[in-house]
Protein backbone atom coordinates (compact mmCIF):
# COMPACT_ATOMS: atom_id res chain seq x y z
CA UNK A 1 0.00 0.00 0.00
CA UNK A 2 2.89 2.19 0.79
CA UNK A 3 4.04 2.18 -3.06
CA UNK A 4 0.69 3.64 -4.22
CA UNK A 5 0.98 6.33 -1.44
CA UNK A 6 4.03 7.27 -2.54
CA UNK A 7 3.39 7.80 -6.52
CA UNK A 8 0.59 10.18 -7.48
CA UNK A 9 1.29 9.48 -11.23
CA UNK A 10 0.82 5.56 -10.53
CA UNK A 11 -2.51 6.37 -8.57
CA UNK A 12 -3.70 8.60 -11.46
CA UNK A 13 -3.06 6.10 -14.00
CA UNK A 14 -4.36 3.25 -12.04
CA UNK A 15 -7.12 4.97 -11.36
CA UNK A 16 -8.08 5.86 -15.09
CA UNK A 17 -7.15 2.27 -16.07
CA UNK A 18 -10.09 0.72 -13.70
CA UNK A 19 -12.69 3.37 -14.46
CA UNK A 20 -12.48 3.08 -18.07
CA UNK A 21 -12.34 -1.79 -17.39
CA UNK A 22 -14.94 -1.04 -15.32
CA UNK A 23 -17.05 1.17 -17.82
CA UNK A 24 -16.36 -1.12 -21.11
CA UNK A 25 -17.41 -4.33 -18.96
CA UNK A 26 -20.78 -2.78 -18.24
CA UNK A 27 -21.60 -1.52 -21.59
CA UNK A 28 -20.75 -5.21 -22.56
CA UNK A 29 -22.98 -6.27 -20.36
CA UNK A 30 -25.91 -4.01 -21.36
CA UNK A 31 -25.06 -4.33 -25.56
CA UNK A 32 -25.55 -8.11 -24.33
CA UNK A 33 -29.22 -7.30 -23.15
CA UNK A 34 -30.24 -5.74 -26.36
CA UNK A 35 -29.49 -1.97 -25.39
CA UNK A 36 -27.74 0.10 -28.40
CA UNK A 37 -24.16 1.58 -27.63
CA UNK A 38 -26.00 4.98 -27.17
CA UNK A 39 -28.09 3.55 -23.99
CA UNK A 40 -25.41 1.93 -22.84
CA UNK A 41 -22.84 3.99 -22.34
CA UNK A 42 -25.06 6.99 -21.01
CA UNK A 43 -26.01 4.69 -18.33
CA UNK A 44 -22.79 4.26 -17.49
CA UNK A 45 -21.95 7.96 -17.41
CA UNK A 46 -24.83 8.84 -15.22
CA UNK A 47 -24.27 5.82 -13.07
CA UNK A 48 -20.50 6.09 -12.35
CA UNK A 49 -21.21 9.85 -12.06
CA UNK A 50 -23.70 9.76 -9.83
CA UNK A 51 -25.93 11.97 -11.17
CA UNK A 52 -28.86 10.69 -10.67
CA UNK A 53 -30.85 11.77 -13.88
CA UNK A 54 -33.01 8.28 -13.72
CA UNK A 55 -32.30 4.76 -16.07
CA UNK A 56 -32.41 5.33 -19.92
CA UNK A 57 -34.31 2.15 -19.80
CA UNK A 58 -36.44 -0.19 -17.18
CA UNK A 59 -34.11 -2.35 -15.16
CA UNK A 60 -36.40 -5.20 -14.74
CA UNK A 61 -34.32 -8.43 -15.21
CA UNK A 62 -32.20 -9.69 -13.14
CA UNK A 63 -28.86 -9.58 -15.48
CA UNK A 64 -29.80 -5.89 -15.75
CA UNK A 65 -29.98 -5.84 -12.37
CA UNK A 66 -26.92 -7.56 -11.70
CA UNK A 67 -25.16 -5.44 -14.38
CA UNK A 68 -26.50 -2.14 -12.47
CA UNK A 69 -25.60 -2.72 -8.98
CA UNK A 70 -21.57 -4.05 -10.24
CA UNK A 71 -21.59 -0.94 -12.18
CA UNK A 72 -22.52 0.88 -8.99
CA UNK A 73 -20.18 -0.45 -6.44
CA UNK A 74 -17.15 -0.58 -8.70
CA UNK A 75 -17.58 2.06 -10.86
CA UNK A 76 -18.44 4.84 -8.13
CA UNK A 77 -15.68 3.23 -5.70
CA UNK A 78 -13.12 3.98 -8.71
CA UNK A 79 -14.51 7.37 -9.32
CA UNK A 80 -13.74 8.09 -5.91
CA UNK A 81 -10.11 6.87 -6.18
CA UNK A 82 -9.73 8.47 -9.13
CA UNK A 83 -10.87 11.61 -7.87
CA UNK A 84 -8.51 11.35 -4.81
CA UNK A 85 -5.87 10.60 -7.15
CA UNK A 86 -6.26 13.65 -9.29
CA UNK A 87 -6.46 15.97 -5.90
CA UNK A 88 -3.51 14.12 -4.12
CA UNK A 89 -1.66 14.90 -8.00
CA UNK A 90 -2.53 18.02 -7.70
CA UNK A 91 -1.95 19.01 -4.31
CA UNK A 92 1.66 16.95 -4.24
CA UNK A 93 2.84 18.73 -7.17
CA UNK A 94 2.39 21.99 -6.18
CA UNK A 95 3.22 21.31 -2.23
CA UNK A 96 6.96 19.92 -4.38
CA UNK A 97 7.17 22.79 -6.52
CA UNK A 98 6.76 25.34 -3.05
CA UNK A 99 9.45 22.93 -0.94
CA UNK A 100 11.67 22.86 -3.93
CA UNK A 101 11.84 26.23 -4.26
CA UNK A 102 12.56 26.52 -0.18
CA UNK A 103 15.05 24.15 -0.22
CA UNK A 104 17.38 25.96 -3.20
CA UNK A 105 16.69 29.69 -1.44
CA UNK A 106 17.76 27.35 2.06
CA UNK A 107 21.16 26.39 -0.20
CA UNK A 108 21.89 29.38 -1.40
CA UNK A 109 21.84 31.25 1.82
CA UNK A 110 24.04 28.90 3.36
CA UNK A 111 26.65 29.75 0.37
CA UNK A 112 29.77 31.10 1.10
CA UNK A 113 32.54 32.40 -1.35
CA UNK A 114 30.84 31.13 -3.97
CA UNK A 115 30.68 32.25 -7.71
CA UNK A 116 27.57 34.26 -9.21
CA UNK A 117 26.76 33.27 -12.98
CA UNK A 118 24.54 35.87 -14.35
CA UNK A 119 22.98 34.41 -17.74
CA UNK A 120 22.44 30.88 -18.93
CA UNK A 121 22.89 31.33 -22.25
CA UNK A 122 25.72 29.77 -24.39
CA UNK A 123 28.45 31.02 -22.77
CA UNK A 124 26.95 30.39 -19.24
CA UNK A 125 25.78 27.05 -19.58
CA UNK A 126 29.70 26.46 -20.55
CA UNK A 127 30.94 27.99 -17.81
CA UNK A 128 28.56 26.27 -15.27
CA UNK A 129 29.99 23.32 -16.35
CA UNK A 130 33.65 24.08 -15.93
CA UNK A 131 33.03 25.34 -12.54
CA UNK A 132 31.24 22.27 -11.60
CA UNK A 133 34.26 20.39 -13.17
CA UNK A 134 35.98 22.39 -11.20
CA UNK A 135 34.54 21.67 -7.72
CA UNK A 136 33.58 25.59 -7.62
CA UNK A 137 30.44 26.20 -5.74
CA UNK A 138 28.08 28.73 -7.61
CA UNK A 139 24.61 29.80 -8.38
CA UNK A 140 23.23 30.85 -11.30
CA UNK A 141 20.85 34.07 -11.81
CA UNK A 142 18.48 33.54 -15.18
CA UNK A 143 15.36 34.74 -16.02
CA UNK A 144 14.03 32.93 -18.53
CA UNK A 145 11.92 30.44 -17.80
CA UNK A 146 12.75 27.75 -20.01
CA UNK A 147 16.70 27.85 -19.51
CA UNK A 148 15.94 27.87 -15.97
CA UNK A 149 14.55 24.39 -16.06
CA UNK A 150 17.48 23.56 -18.41
CA UNK A 151 19.83 24.44 -15.55
CA UNK A 152 18.15 22.78 -12.67
CA UNK A 153 17.59 19.67 -14.86
CA UNK A 154 21.38 19.86 -15.02
CA UNK A 155 21.53 19.81 -10.92
CA UNK A 156 23.16 23.70 -10.73
CA UNK A 157 21.55 25.76 -7.94
CA UNK A 158 19.19 28.38 -9.19
CA UNK A 159 17.53 31.57 -9.33
CA UNK A 160 14.46 32.60 -10.85
CA UNK A 161 15.20 36.39 -11.41
CA UNK A 162 16.63 39.52 -13.39
CA UNK A 163 19.68 39.62 -12.57
CA UNK A 164 20.04 43.99 -13.05
CA UNK A 165 17.70 44.05 -10.50
CA UNK A 166 19.81 44.12 -6.93
CA UNK A 167 17.62 42.72 -5.02
CA UNK A 168 18.06 39.42 -7.04
CA UNK A 169 21.82 39.67 -6.43
CA UNK A 170 21.39 40.12 -2.50
CA UNK A 171 19.05 37.19 -2.86
CA UNK A 172 22.22 35.18 -4.68
CA UNK A 173 24.82 36.01 -1.65
CA UNK A 174 26.67 38.90 -3.71
CA UNK A 175 27.66 40.15 -0.16
CA UNK A 176 29.04 36.66 0.30
CA UNK A 177 30.60 35.84 -3.09
CA UNK A 178 33.95 35.59 -4.09
CA UNK A 179 33.43 36.14 -7.81
CA UNK A 180 30.46 37.07 -10.29
CA UNK A 181 30.63 36.46 -13.93
CA UNK A 182 27.95 38.46 -15.76
CA UNK A 183 27.50 36.67 -19.48
CA UNK A 184 24.59 38.04 -20.85
CA UNK A 185 24.27 38.89 -24.75
CA UNK A 186 23.49 42.42 -23.62
CA UNK A 187 26.45 44.81 -23.26
CA UNK A 188 24.41 47.31 -21.38
CA UNK A 189 22.83 44.44 -19.23
CA UNK A 190 26.26 43.44 -18.81
CA UNK A 191 27.65 46.75 -17.79
CA UNK A 192 24.64 47.53 -14.98
CA UNK A 193 24.86 44.31 -13.12
CA UNK A 194 28.51 45.14 -12.78
CA UNK A 195 27.67 48.26 -11.49
CA UNK A 196 24.85 47.10 -8.86
CA UNK A 197 27.40 43.93 -8.23
CA UNK A 198 30.33 46.32 -7.56
CA UNK A 199 28.36 48.50 -5.13
CA UNK A 200 27.16 46.01 -3.25
CA UNK A 201 30.83 44.48 -2.79
CA UNK A 202 33.61 46.16 -2.87
CA UNK A 203 36.35 43.30 -3.01
CA UNK A 204 34.30 40.48 -4.93
CA UNK A 205 36.26 39.76 -8.36
CA UNK A 206 33.69 40.43 -11.46
CA UNK A 207 33.82 39.00 -14.65
CA UNK A 208 31.91 40.60 -17.39
CA UNK A 209 30.94 39.51 -20.83
CA UNK A 210 30.92 42.15 -23.82
CA UNK A 211 30.39 42.08 -27.14
CA UNK A 212 31.68 45.14 -28.51
CA UNK A 213 35.21 46.02 -27.84
CA UNK A 214 34.22 49.78 -27.33
CA UNK A 215 32.49 48.25 -24.33
CA UNK A 216 35.48 46.81 -22.60
CA UNK A 217 36.13 50.75 -20.90
CA UNK A 218 32.85 51.14 -19.96
CA UNK A 219 32.82 47.64 -18.32
CA UNK A 220 36.26 48.04 -16.23
CA UNK A 221 34.82 51.90 -15.43
CA UNK A 222 31.52 49.72 -13.80
CA UNK A 223 33.82 47.81 -12.19
CA UNK A 224 34.98 45.27 -13.51
CA UNK A 225 38.31 43.31 -12.81
CA UNK A 226 38.28 41.72 -15.92
CA UNK A 227 36.15 41.88 -20.01
CA UNK A 228 36.13 38.88 -21.77
CA UNK A 229 35.18 39.35 -25.46
CA UNK A 230 33.68 35.82 -26.87
CA UNK A 231 33.85 36.64 -30.34
CA UNK A 232 37.15 38.28 -30.01
CA UNK A 233 38.66 35.17 -28.28
CA UNK A 234 37.12 32.75 -30.63
CA UNK A 235 38.76 34.67 -33.74
CA UNK A 236 42.20 34.00 -31.68
CA UNK A 237 41.61 29.99 -31.26
CA UNK A 238 41.03 30.06 -35.04
CA UNK A 239 44.00 31.92 -35.57
CA UNK A 240 46.13 30.14 -33.17
CA UNK A 241 44.93 26.83 -34.94
CA UNK A 242 45.55 27.76 -38.59
CA UNK A 243 49.45 29.53 -37.42
CA UNK A 244 50.23 27.43 -34.93
CA UNK A 245 48.25 23.95 -35.42
CA UNK A 246 50.99 21.71 -33.05
CA UNK A 247 50.73 24.07 -29.89
CA UNK A 248 47.00 24.26 -30.44
CA UNK A 249 47.11 20.24 -30.86
CA UNK A 250 49.21 19.98 -27.89
CA UNK A 251 46.90 22.24 -25.51
CA UNK A 252 43.36 20.65 -26.61
CA UNK A 253 40.95 20.64 -23.72
CA UNK A 254 40.71 16.72 -23.79
CA UNK A 255 39.83 15.10 -20.40
CA UNK A 256 43.43 14.43 -19.16
CA UNK A 257 44.26 18.11 -20.49
CA UNK A 258 41.29 18.95 -18.19
CA UNK A 259 42.59 17.41 -15.18
CA UNK A 260 45.89 19.13 -15.47
CA UNK A 261 44.73 21.96 -15.88
CA UNK A 262 42.53 22.01 -12.81
CA UNK A 263 45.00 20.98 -11.12
CA UNK A 264 47.47 24.09 -12.47
CA UNK A 265 44.28 26.06 -12.13
CA UNK A 266 44.58 25.21 -7.68
CA UNK A 267 48.61 26.08 -8.17
CA UNK A 268 47.51 29.68 -9.60
CA UNK A 269 48.71 28.54 -12.46
CA UNK A 270 47.95 28.90 -16.36
CA UNK A 271 48.95 27.80 -19.72
CA UNK A 272 48.54 30.19 -22.70
CA UNK A 273 49.01 30.48 -26.61
CA UNK A 274 50.86 33.91 -27.06
CA UNK A 275 52.17 35.33 -30.28
CA UNK A 276 55.59 36.96 -30.16
CA UNK A 277 54.69 40.41 -32.70
CA UNK A 278 56.70 42.16 -34.63
CA UNK A 279 58.35 44.43 -33.08
CA UNK A 280 57.90 43.75 -29.66
CA UNK A 281 60.29 43.94 -26.96
CA UNK A 282 60.80 39.93 -26.82
CA UNK A 283 60.32 38.94 -30.28
CA UNK A 284 64.21 38.50 -31.08
CA UNK A 285 65.26 37.82 -27.10
CA UNK A 286 66.18 34.16 -25.46
CA UNK A 287 64.16 32.46 -23.45
CA UNK A 288 66.53 33.30 -20.54
CA UNK A 289 66.17 36.29 -21.28
CA UNK A 290 62.30 36.86 -21.24
CA UNK A 291 62.13 34.98 -17.87
CA UNK A 292 64.69 37.09 -16.30
CA UNK A 293 62.83 39.92 -16.90
CA UNK A 294 59.23 38.79 -16.14
CA UNK A 295 60.64 37.06 -12.95
CA UNK A 296 58.03 34.94 -11.39
CA UNK A 297 55.18 35.94 -13.70
CA UNK A 298 55.34 33.01 -16.62
CA UNK A 299 57.99 30.77 -17.76
CA UNK A 300 58.00 29.44 -21.34
CA UNK A 301 57.45 25.84 -21.94
CA UNK A 302 57.51 25.44 -25.86
CA UNK A 303 57.63 27.51 -28.73
CA UNK A 304 55.83 26.78 -31.85
CA UNK A 305 57.48 28.21 -34.96
CA UNK A 306 55.20 28.33 -38.53
CA UNK A 307 58.32 27.03 -40.35
CA UNK A 308 59.72 24.37 -38.05
CA UNK A 309 58.19 21.70 -36.07
CA UNK A 310 57.19 22.72 -31.77
CA UNK A 311 59.97 23.14 -29.73
CA UNK A 312 58.98 21.24 -26.16
CA UNK A 313 61.28 22.70 -23.36
CA UNK A 314 63.07 24.97 -25.44
CA UNK A 315 66.99 25.48 -24.23
CA UNK A 316 67.47 29.25 -22.34
CA UNK A 317 69.96 29.83 -25.23
CA UNK A 318 66.90 29.74 -28.02
CA UNK A 319 65.66 33.33 -29.52
CA UNK A 320 61.98 34.26 -29.58
CA UNK A 321 61.16 34.97 -33.09
CA UNK A 322 58.95 37.27 -34.44
CA UNK A 323 55.44 35.23 -35.20
CA UNK A 324 56.62 32.35 -33.20
CA UNK A 325 53.65 31.18 -30.63
CA UNK A 326 54.75 30.78 -27.72
CA UNK A 327 53.63 28.49 -24.60
CA UNK A 328 53.69 29.58 -21.60
CA UNK A 329 52.89 28.77 -17.66
CA UNK A 330 52.03 31.54 -15.92
CA UNK A 331 50.45 33.09 -12.98
CA UNK A 332 47.13 34.89 -12.24
CA UNK A 333 49.12 38.29 -12.51
CA UNK A 334 51.10 37.69 -15.96
CA UNK A 335 48.80 40.07 -18.13
CA UNK A 336 51.44 43.18 -17.50
CA UNK A 337 54.54 40.66 -18.33
CA UNK A 338 52.67 39.12 -21.49
CA UNK A 339 52.72 42.70 -23.00
CA UNK A 340 56.26 41.92 -23.89
CA UNK A 341 55.34 39.92 -27.14
CA UNK A 342 52.89 42.73 -28.29
CA UNK A 343 53.37 45.00 -31.09
CA UNK A 344 54.46 48.22 -29.19
CA UNK A 345 56.99 46.49 -27.50
CA UNK A 346 55.69 47.75 -23.67
CA UNK A 347 56.21 46.50 -20.71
Amino acid sequence: MRWLLNSPIRNLVGGIVFVLTVGSLAIVGYLSQGWSVGDALYMVVLTVFTVGYGEVRPIATGPLRAITMGLIITGCTGMIFLTGAVVQFITLSGLQQILGHKHMSHQIEQLRDHVIVCGFGRIGNMLARELKAGGARFVIVERSTERLEEARALGYLCLHADASDEAALQQAGVDRARALATVLPDDADNVFITLSARSLNKSMMIIARGESPSTVSKLRYAGANEVVLPAHIGAERVAEMILYPAAAKAMQHGERNRVMERELHGLGLELELVVAEKGSKFAGQTVDEIENQVGPAFFIVAIDRPSDRMIARPDGAIRVEPADGVVILGRANRAEALRGFQGDGSY
